[in-house]
């Protein structure tokens, strides 16, 4: 019934009231030091956990801060023990949950499957072996060197257009041939 009469009183709202705003601007500047440097000693020196624990502290005073003794000490008292508590949580989910590996090394970082490119090598290897000679050596030259239709031409010894020709037929029957084997 209390908290029912006091939302009232608010007119609906459940946020703590204006003061409690200027008690936690006074707990943040009377105690937040100290509380820092404690929380700094149970988190093992980890600055951004202490800062996210001592924020969650006075986060929780702002919540209790209708319930919470304004006496100095007892504040003091409640706010380290919160912050110890947190911290005591914290370590047991650290416990709990694997530790977490930054992969800064190429020595810990996934390596690519394979599998899908090789298998496409193998089946494309079998399929240019039902290729006539002169196409497989223009496959070779143009795909598998990189050289230019003018390069293999040379390296050939045939004209360029005997090139994109011999290119043409030999790529349509490679993927005559590809989808012959895929059904298989």
């Amino acid at each position: 019934m209390e908290a029912v009469d006091r939302e009232c009183e608010l007119g609906g709202d459940s946020r703590p009231s204006r003061l409690s705003d200027e008690l936690i601007s006074l707990l943040y500047k009377d105690f937040r030091e100290p509380l820092f440097n404690k929380v700094l000693y149970l988190t093992g020196h980890d600055q951004q956990w202490t800062e996210d624990v001592v924020q969650e502290t006075l986060i929780r005073a702002w919540q209790h801060s209708d319930t919470l003794n304004r006496e100095p000490g007892m504040l003091r008292g409640w706010l380290l023990t919160v912050a110890k508590r947190i911290v005591i949580d914290g370590w047991r989910n650290r416990r709990a949950r694997p530790q977490e590996v930054e992969l800064d090394s190429s020595e810990n970082a996934e390596t690519a499957d394979q599998t899908e490119q090789s298998l496409s090598a193998l089946v494309i290897s079998e399929a240019l072996r039902y290729l006539d000679g002169k196409y497989q050596a223009v496959i070779y030259e143009t795909y598998l060197t990189g050289h230019t239709v003018r390069e293999a031409a040379v390296i050939l010894g045939i004209p360029e257009g005997t090139v994109k020709s011999r290119l043409y037929a030999a790529m349509r029957t490679l993927r005559r041939s590809l989808g012959e084997l895929g059904s298989r």
